[in-house]
């Protein structure tokens, strides 16, 4: 009884700083930002990576990215940068999920490593505040429902998993993750979906659909990178910054791994 009222604090916690930031854009900048360095920190030591730049590289790609109207003065500039770096982060995280499949080990040499502070982890922040700031302008809902989209998949994959689940997704990784426990995820987060179109009039229906679809596949796929980063470093959780829960890292890898493929979604549209 103890572990879960801890769990449900520190999770009651987290989701109310999420959503009051979300009334400020400076304010989500600042959480977002600390919130990268907390994960930073966390998925150094997953790697076993020393060095101070990661830090460096993060302040400055989420700053200049975070602020970069008023280093320029204008948004002359910004969707060209911005295709470069999801480019560069899309590509970074399609090897993650050929490692996911093909090693038994991810490759950890020290330019991977910096590769992946800075493509996988540093610059899914850029990303989410770039969704938040959709065609140019502020539009916190969006984030906000991409959020409730990853936490009703991973709610119900849990529950549906736990229930009726038999079939093992991918059982040396996470051998609690089911097929039956993936499927009801992704159902529940479809029918999520239309709450969201009809209560924050942001997308249309069919759009909310399709983003339901892309946080599924690529949340779990996230999540299960992760864990093979946890396996590789024989740790049970990225941190204990969050008791009941483990790291910051374990309550955002979903969201960390599908930001780019959101945004990329919202640009195509």
């Amino acid at each position: 009884m103890k572990e879960i009222l801890v769990r449900s604090f520190t999770g009651l916690v987290y989701i109310s700083l999420l959503m009051v930031s979300l009334l400020n854009e400076h304010a989500l900048i600042i959480l977002f930002y600390f919130f990268g360095l907390i994960c930073l920190a966390e998925f150094k030591k997953l790697i076993e990576y020393k060095s101070f730049f990661p830090y460096i590289f993060f302040t400055v790609l989420y700053l200049v990215f975070g602020y970069w109207q008023f280093f320029m003065n204008s948004h002359t500039g910004l969707d060209e940068a911005t295709q470069i770096l999801q480019v560069v982060t899309i590509f970074v995280q399609l090897f993650l999920i050929k490692d996911l499949f093909t090693e038994k080990r991810i490759p950890l040499f020290i330019s991977k490593r910096f590769i992946l502070t800075t493509f996988y982890l540093s610059s899914a922040f850029v990303f989410l505040i770039l969704i938040a700031n959709y065609n140019n302008k502020y539009e916190p809902l969006i984030l906000f429902g991409s959020f409730v989209l990853i936490w009703t998949n991973d709610t119900f994959a849990f529950l549906v998993g736990k229930n009726f689940g038999k079939q093992k997704l991918f059982e040396k990784i996470s051998p609690k993750k089911t097929v039956e426990g993936f499927l009801g995820g992704l159902l529940f987060a479809s029918i999520a979906s239309y709450f969201i179109a009809t209560f924050t009039e942001t997308l249309t229906f069919n759009q909310w659909l399709i983003l339901a679809i892309i946080i599924s596949v690529f949340g779990t796929l996230g999540d299960l990178i992760e864990s093979k980063f946890k396996r590789q470093a024989d740790v049970k959780d990225s941190g204990i910054i969050m008791p009941g829960h483990g790291g910051l890292l374990d309550r955002l890898d979903s969201i960390i791994f599908a930001a780019p493929f959101i945004y990329l979604f919202l640009e195509i549209i």
